[in-house]
């Protein structure tokens, strides 16, 4: 569901707003999404706080399943420098698609099992995309 091509690497942005658009680019360039729905995963943030947060560092950007999604997917975006969510230090913003609300359940279980191992963790912390990249692989294999 997180192929490479889907993960980028950024120094830093402006606010958590704009990390969320850059996360989601991959998803609305290759379709699985529509901008409205990148506009309800920041206006969800705004209504009901800070819940994307997991874990230090990683957000899971998402909004209400099926509504301007096309198919299911994630894209990754990953920071050297944090940058606050709510009063929380955020590097990592892993976005969500999902068509309904069953679908991306095994995945995200997969996905909270592997944040679980804190050297997992680290890397993905790390942002190093080809490190997160031969974890996934090596997840699917």
């Amino acid at each position: 569901m997180l192929p490479k091509s889907r993960m980028q690497h950024k120094q830093s942005v402006e606010n958590w707003e704009e990390a969320i658009h850059l996360a989601s680019q991959p998803l609305l360039n290759e379709d699985y999404i529509e901008e409205e729905y990148v506009d309800a995963m920041i206006k969800s943030v705004h209504d009901n706080g800070p819940y994307i947060v997991l874990k230090d560092y990683f957000a899971l950007p998402h909004a209400q399943a099926g509504n301007s999604v096309h198919k299911k997917g994630m894209s990754l975006l990953t920071l050297e420098e944090a940058v606050d969510l709510k009063g929380n230090p955020v590097k990592n913003f892993l976005v969500l698609a999902a068509e309904d609300s069953n679908s991306h359940l095994e995945a995200l279980a997969d996905l909270s099992s592997l944040l679980m191992d804190d050297d997992i963790y680290k890397v993905f912390i790390d942002g190093n995309i080809n490190e997160i990249n031969k974890i996934l692989e090596n997840m699917e294999g």
